[in-house]
């Protein structure tokens, strides 16, 4: 047993609305396919799972497990129930998971949900570690194996102030994007997205953050602004603590001057004694040392948010309570059990650790980890009361007293922090500190908002909200518009043509297709740009006002959308193509992977629809919201309904292409005033024109914006790149395009028949990938068009061997009737192309169906310059014979 692959999909994806996880297992037949084929297998697997009693699987989850276990005759349900409890036994208790078979039913695609990506990952690795050490009679230490995961999955996951502010989000319909493992997260798409690190905002200045990380400088800029603080000195040296310490006088706190969270920090020192321990502790931190006069009193955190109090906690440290029976060690360990205690920012509260702090703390106090307190005695174990070292916190926001709250923002504004946690120290929050006394201690960029959420006691206070509006306020938004393209064939030029149109609508367009990722004029970057990455990279750029996706099937399948919805969907058509590859092997299973495309769509936007497609019709049921559909016939059954009903269509006339928005027919543009129709010879330009005519509309251009786009839209490569790319050359022409399937390859020969005067002569090949039959198909038609074919192949064979391709196209020509005369097999397709012009006849197109574009244009120019040089090279002999002749 294998685990070939595992990788999360992010995003809606053809088997969920949410994220999963495939998991492609390789199962060796040998193995046998009941649990009743192999010795002794539900004995050993329970054995194994009884190890886990006491580690969140007691004995009732454990007799469950067993029954349901006992009762499953196959592997494959096994290994699925396994993945699943992994991830209930580490706190994720999902449900949704179904096989899917692949190559020969040796190859097992699990598809299951997830919450946490680290998991979820990890679940299936050692799902499939288990079987195969049960398989193998090897032994496995599986709770070694869950306490590694355990690690893992805490390092990855976001605290929980990021969280908050990631769910809040989401709960505004608001796009979230994680940008690598940490807690950098985008909010919103394009122009309009803004980015948070933890409670960092991108109004955040760095400044500020390092003016409040200097406690030293803080102190300075808060006592010029006439604010109450405590007296303190910023040292590096033992000597100059003991001197700061002796001008201050007892009793003192010790900090690391850039410390946070409380790590360092050791209050109310009482003796030189003390103060050598805590100087100890801070240099840990920091090579220099903050020491202030100690302001006694209770301790609150003030969360202010853009000059406004959002909300007030007091901070108590971390203590236990006796019970008269456990010392405090024991106590420190039942308190830890609390679920609601975690590892860091996991949780809402942090378990207590045992450190020198504590251990100084309580030797301060006379008491030591055996001391046993009585029932009710409070034990503080800290001098700090930070949530991130164990304490807790209690809500006290309609407590504050207005010159509290007054002289926290005042503080935030000194320092220039949009975001700001205020700590300050006095005895009662609601009397002003500047008439019974207190102080602010310090301020800290990206406060915790945990303990406003999650307080022990008191209301909860929604600071992630406060956050989202202070990014997004009232009327502004926070996404651009985006289109998503798929369909077998037209999506890059109806793309282009759509890009083009709002162009002339003077946006500024980001767009993704198989020729690369553009903003504007500006190439970002060059290839097959057509998946979820390439369309996250567009829309994390801060320049982009509207987003155009060409969206392909590999994408779709293997790692879902690069988006959350869509405003507009468009379907250009299903087709034969790319069957058999990544489990799709008819049209039906391929039209519900282009379907995805059509449920990621908003609900008050629209989907576009091409009416002359025989799977239109499937696709409209399982739409939700609004339809325009496309058709080059007028009287097609679904478009007339469609009218008659109010909705909108586009559809073409004799040679004109009209809208119906609804209430009335609109003309927009006759077909061969577009220059990519050819004089409307390219029926498939109509077609795409008519879905980017339609896509545009549901966006609101205007019809007088998309005559405009159109009318200047050609086939050439300043437009269209690589679709029906034609070049003179000499007296023939080269066409260059990306047809690659039966239905693409139909259109172009199509076309091409209209046109030519001479020989159509073809460079033909196709991907490897393909099937056999898909590509004797492809090659017949080739053969039946062709008056003479030089067969290549691409550099990527995609596991072919060398010359298989071509062999099969060169049988597949000769079945649509072109013989073996005026067939060559030239397996490089620039070497093809060269051969092509070379021995090209006046009159003659040539079409080369190419896998790299830029080398074709290098190879024509090349061949250009030849001719050109030669034609010099002969008006200079014409001449030397001239100027000899007259000599003579």
């Amino acid at each position: 047993m294998r685990l070939l692959a595992v990788k999360a999909l992010k995003g809606k994806n053809i088997y969920a609305d949410f994220p999963v996880i495939r998991a492609d297992i390789c199962i060796d037949k040998t193995i046998g396919e009941f649990i009743s084929d192999i010795e002794d297998f539900n004995k050993r697997y329970l054995k194994l799972w009884s190890r886990l009693k006491g580690y969140k699987f007691n004995d009732h989850i454990y007799q469950g497990f067993s029954k349901k276990i006992k009762m499953d005759r196959y592997i494959i349900p096994i290994i699925e129930s396994t993945i699943l409890e992994i991830q209930k036994i580490l706190g994720d208790d999902l449900t949704f998971i179904k096989t899917k078979y692949l190559e020969n039913k040796d190859v097992y695609s699990i598809i299951y949900e997830y919450k946490d990506e680290v998991l979820g990952l990890q679940s299936a690795e050692l799902a499939v570690d288990i079987i195969s050490s049960i398989l193998e009679k090897k032994n496995l230490n599986i709770i070694q194996r869950l306490e590694k995961i355990k690690k893992l999955v805490s390092i990855n996951e976001l605290g929980t102030s990021t969280a908050a502010i990631v769910n809040e989000a989401r709960k505004r319909q608001i796009p979230v994007t994680r940008i690598g493992n940490n807690s950098l997260i985008q909010l919103g798409y394009g122009k309009y997205s803004r980015r948070i690190q933890g409670t960092i905002t991108d109004n955040t200045r760095c400044i500020a953050v390092d003016t409040v990380c200097d406690k030293g400088l803080t102190n300075s800029i808060l006592r010029i602004h006439g604010l109450p603080v405590p007296q303190g000195e910023t040292v590096s040296t033992y000597d100059e603590v003991m001197k700061a310490v002796k001008k201050l006088g007892f009793p003192v706190v010790i900090k690391p001057y850039n410390g946070n969270q409380g790590r360092g920090v050791s209050l109310n020192l009482q003796s030189f004694h003390e103060v050598r321990n805590a100087y100890n502790i801070a240099r840990q931190y920091s090579d220099k040392i903050l020491v202030e006069e100690y302001i006694s009193g209770k301790n609150y955190r003030i969360t202010v948010i853009n000059q406004k109090v959002i909300a007030v906690a007091e901070r108590i440290a971390a203590h236990v309570i006796g019970d008269g029976i456990n010392n405090i060690r024991e106590l420190i360990n039942i308190e830890n059990q609390n679920p609601l205690r975690g590892e860091c920012h996991e949780k809402p509260l942090t378990k207590i650790k045992i450190d020198n702090i504590v251990l100084s703390f309580l030797k301060k106090t006379g008491k030591r980890l055996d001391y046993i307190p009585q029932k009710g005695e409070k034990v503080y174990l800290r001098g700090n009361d930070n949530l991130s070292t164990g304490g807790i916190a209690i809500d006290v926001t309609d407590k504050i007293h207005p010159d509290n709250a007054r002289l926290a923002i005042n503080a935030a504004r000194a320092v220039g922090l949009d975001v700001a946690g205020v700590d300050m120290t006095t005895d009662d929050i609601e009397k002003s500190i500047l008439d019974y006394g207190g102080a602010i201690i310090e301020i800290n960029a990206a406060p915790g908002i945990r303990m406003h959420h999650y307080p022990s006691s008191g209301k909860s206070r929604n600071v992630a909200g406060e956050i989202i509006d202070s990014l997004f306020p009232v009327g502004v938004e926070h996404s651009i518009p985006i289109i998503s393209v798929t369909g077998t064939n037209g999506k890059t030029t109806t793309v282009r043509m759509l890009v083009k149109i709002f162009k002339e609508n003077n946006k500024l367009v980001g767009m993704t297709t198989t020729g690369g990722i553009y903003i504007g004029e500006e190439e970002i970057m060059r290839g097959d740009t057509t998946g979820p990455r390439s369309a996250q990279a567009l829309l994390m750029d801060n320049r982009v006002e509207l987003a155009v996706l060409e969206t392909a099937r590999g994408g779709i399948i293997n790692k879902g959308l690069g988006y959350e919805l869509a405003d507009v969907g468009i379907v250009t058509n299903v087709g034969d193509d790319h069957l058999g590859i990544d489990g799709i092997n008819t049209l039906d299973e391929m039209a519900e992977v282009k379907s995805l495309i059509i449920k990621a769509v908003k609900k008050d936007g629209h989907v576009v629809l091409n009416a002359d497609d025989k799977y239109t019709e499937k696709l409209s049921k399982i739409t939700k919201c609004n339809i325009i559909y496309f058709s080059k016939d007028p009287l097609n059954k679904i478009v007339k309904e469609h009218i008659q009903m109010g909705n909108k269509a586009v559809y073409t006339k004799n040679d004109d292409i009209y809208i119906f928005d609804g209430k009335k027919e609109i003309f927009v543009i006759k077909t061969h005033e577009i220059p990519a129709t050819m004089n409307s010879i390219l029926e498939h330009n109509i077609e795409n024109s008519m879905a980017a005519i339609a896509g545009s509309f549901a966006m609101g251009v205007e019809i007088d914006v998309i005559y405009r786009a159109l009318k200047d839209f050609a086939t050439d490569v300043k437009n269209n790149l690589g679709r029906f790319n034609i070049f003179d050359v000499k007296d023939f022409k080269v066409v260059i395009d990306y047809a690659h399937n039966i239905d693409g390859y139909n259109k172009v020969l199509k076309g091409l028949n209209k046109i030519k005067k001479n020989r159509l002569v073809g460079i033909i090949g196709l991907p490897g990938d393909r099937s056999d039959i898909s590509i004797l198909k492809v090659a017949e038609l080739a053969g039946k068009n062709f008056d003479y074919a030089y067969i290549k192949e691409d550099s990527d064979l995609r596991g072919r061997k060398k010359g298989e391709i071509a062999g099969l196209i060169k049988k597949g020509c000769n079945l649509g009737g072109l013989s073996d005369i005026n067939i060559e097999i030239e397996l490089c397709e620039i070497k093809a192309l060269k051969k092509a012009m070379a021995n090209a006849k006046p009159g003659d197109i040539i079409v080369i169906f190419y896998e790299n574009y830029y080398p074709i244009i290098e190879a024509i120019e090349e061949f250009k310059n030849q001719d050109i040089k030669l034609e010099n090279q002969s008006n200079d002999l014409n001449m030397s014979k001239e100027i000899l002749n007259v000599s003579q």
